[in-house]
């Protein structure tokens, strides 16, 4: 089932989540539903907060060229145990901030270890593009957006045209 992403500015996606105790079936197709909605928005990450659950919960699949199978990754938990010295910068945007984009400086490599949806601990080394996306699904476990990497006077006007979307989306 489709969720509807939370827009920027929204108290809940500042909350810091709580991690998930007991892997519960209901969380199993919270994570089935992100999926879907992160694929139709389409995105390649989105993270439990920006559907409105502050559970520690995201998903991820930076598989984007035509043809090539998709790696959906489900991530409970999910942490960054490890990041490289060296750092990339990607110009990232997000589901909840549509359509503003902006220059991320981020560890280039980082080891990240979660529990998978069968309640199995996994690690993995991520590179490049997964690298910066499991990032940035990560903070906002933790309450952070990629704006709060920006100066103020740039996340100001970021945060000025989410508000008037949300009220010309309001009114329609």
């Amino acid at each position: 089932m489709k969720r509807n992403i939370l827009i920027h500015p929204d108290p809940r996606l500042k909350k810091v989540c709580a991690p998930v105790d007991d892997l519960t079936d209901e969380l199993r197709k919270l994570a089935d539903d992100m999926l879907e909605t992160m694929y139709d928005a389409p995105g390649v990450g989105l993270a439990a907060p920006q559907i409105g659950v502050l559970d520690r919960l995201i998903v991820i699949d930076c598989v984007k060229e035509e043809g090539e199978t998709p790696r959906p990754l489900i991530m409970f938990n999910p942490e960054v145990v490890a990041s490289s010295d060296e750092t990339s910068v990607y110009e990232e945007g997000c589901l909840s901030i549509p359509d503003q984009y902006a220059e991320v400086t981020r560890p280039k490599v980082v080891d990240v270890t979660w529990m998978d949806q069968n309640g199995k601990l996994q690690q993995e080394t991520f590179d490049g593009l997964w690298a910066t996306c499991v990032q940035h699904e990560i903070d906002h476990l933790n309450g952070k957006l990629f704006i709060d990497y920006l100066k103020p006077l740039k996340r100001q006007m970021i945060t000025r045209k989410m508000q008037k979307l949300k009220r010309e989306r309001t009114r329609t």
